[in-house]
């Protein structure tokens, strides 16, 4: 089983090293580091646009200190993950749960649950945004597992994280 140990938003730019202020602008970046998958921050000033190897980027704004919630990068971000994660079987229960947090969302529409030859449920879903249907294999992780994944995605493909 792969684990992505990506680290959190650092709340400062990856070229300059200087701390954003809460409300401002940055860039996010995902890009391949081996079998790894790296997160960079960029300031406004500091960002040229994304490398040629990013598998993902997005723009948002610096969350306050005494911020409590959660902000998800963009769906278009959240479905190219969610197709990333097809060709890997390992991280096919972390591609389940990103697919039902889509479908909370209402990125994807659940349009019907069907069986392989071989027993296993497929859930079909539908995005309008893409026009694309996805299947995705209904792989319940484990409670411990569960959190890991939650972890994960939130450390990847969250544009600011809770403050402690």
């Amino acid at each position: 089983m792969t684990e992505y140990e990506v680290q959190r938003f650092t709340r400062r730019c990856a070229a300059t090293g200087r701390e954003f202020q809460p409300g401002e602008t940055f860039y996010s970046v995902l890009v391949p580091d081996g079998v790894q998958i790296r997160r960079m921050d960029y300031s406004a000033e500091a960002w040229a646009g994304p490398p040629s190897e990013a598998i993902a980027w997005w723009k948002s704004q610096a969350p306050g200190k005494h911020t409590h919630w959660m902000v998800w990068a963009p769906n278009d971000v959240l479905l190219d993950y969610l197709e990333q994660l097809e060709a890997q079987s390992s991280e096919w229960d972390k591609r389940y749960i990103l697919a039902l947090l889509l479908l909370r969302r209402r990125v994807l529409r659940l349009e019907e649950s069907v069986w392989s030859e071989d027993g296993q449920e497929i859930m079909l879903f539908y995005c309008p945004r893409r026009q694309t249907h996805y299947r995705v294999l209904v792989v319940p992780p484990g409670a411990e597992r569960t959190t890991v994944i939650q972890q994960e995605l939130m450390e990847l493909l969250g544009a600011g994280s809770p403050s402690a």
